[in-house]
């Protein structure tokens, strides 16, 4: 529950932050540099333009991942390639989670979907962030930046007519758009059978963008075998989760007192520029919150937390 309380008061922060920000003479600059590119974007192949260029399916490209259980970490003896972070302590170096019914974005958030934030809220961005095509994963962006467009998100979806009735009835419910939590992503990365990479035990260069020099747009790489239908959970971009960095074993009610001093957040899945071994679907990295890098977007879910 601290975690919970934690994470609302970060978006809330968040939330006055990007007021403050709106009145700067930056942000007006971002702005005006969002509204020329929102302009000139035009129609998106599978993405509506009315609707922040999210995908144009019955949810706005939020998939569901089903309640049940699912293999969380890594076996060395199985993943030669596994880390030291990925093991669970004690006998066994992989532990079955159980976590409830959730929802993630098929895809990672896109510059065109992030554009039409900075545009309607003229949030400060760094200018490479919108340097990208629009369908490409957005990169250049931090751990509260992903936050912010989230909150964002959420705040425009329960004020908008043409809300989908499930989106409409989760939000309702109390559901929340945000990060996922490292374990909302793995298990949505890699399904209930433990596999190595999303498609199976062994790395695929036509399944995933890695070890390359550039972001591909978003979907680029289908994956009949992938779980739940969602693509580039390898690769791309690295995505950051809600979850802080620590040791195994996880529990997302872990005291998390003394983070906001000095924390890194969980990122999940490799990017463009990443070998094989770090695209694996157990894989764990640390990000600053504040950090901006190429290689680091992320994709959204709706859970009950």
């Amino acid at each position: 529950m601290g975690g919970v309380v934690f994470i609302a008061v970060i978006v809330s922060l968040v939330a006055v932050w990007m007021s403050i920000q709106s009145d700067s003479s930056e942000s007006a600059r971002n702005t005006a540099r969002s509204s020329r590119m929102t302009a000139s974007l035009g129609d998106l192949p599978g993405f509506r333009s009315d609707a922040w260029y999210l995908p144009d399916d019955e949810l706005l490209g939020f998939v569901e991942v089903p309640a049940g259980p699912f293999l969380m970490g890594s076996d060395p003896a199985i993943d030669a390639l596994a880390f030291d972070n990925e093991w669970w302590p004690g006998a066994r170096p992989q532990v079955t989670l159980d976590i409830p019914t959730f929802y993630i974005g098929r895809y990672e958030v896109t510059v065109a979907q992030f554009t039409t934030f900075v545009e309607e809220t003229g949030y400060r961005v760094d200018d490479e962030a919108l340097g990208r095509a629009p369908d490409h994963p957005v990169g250049y962006v931090s751990w509260t930046d992903a936050l912010a467009y989230a909150h964002w998100l959420e705040t425009a979806l329960e004020a908008w007519p043409e809300i989908p009735p499930e989106l409409r009835r989760l939000l309702d419910d109390g559901w929340r758009i945000s990060l996922p939590s490292e374990a909302e992503w793995e298990k949505a990365a890699r399904g209930s059978d433990g596999r190595v990479y999303p498609w199976g035990d062994e790395p695929r260069q036509d399944r995933a963008n890695y070890g390359g020099r550039s972001t591909t747009p978003v979907g680029s790489f289908q994956c009949s075998e992938c779980p739940f239908g969602l693509l580039d959970m390898s690769g791309n971009v690295w995505e950051v989760t809600r979850s802080p960095y620590q040791a195994y074993p996880y529990d997302e009610s872990d005291d998390r007192e003394g983070l906001e001093a000095d924390a890194l957040w969980v990122m999940r899945g490799g990017g463009f520029n990443d070998p094989e071994r770090n695209i694996r679907a157990a894989i764990r990295g640390g990000a600053d919150p504040g950090v901006r890098r190429p290689f680091i977007g992320f994709r959204l879910v709706i859970s009950p937390f």
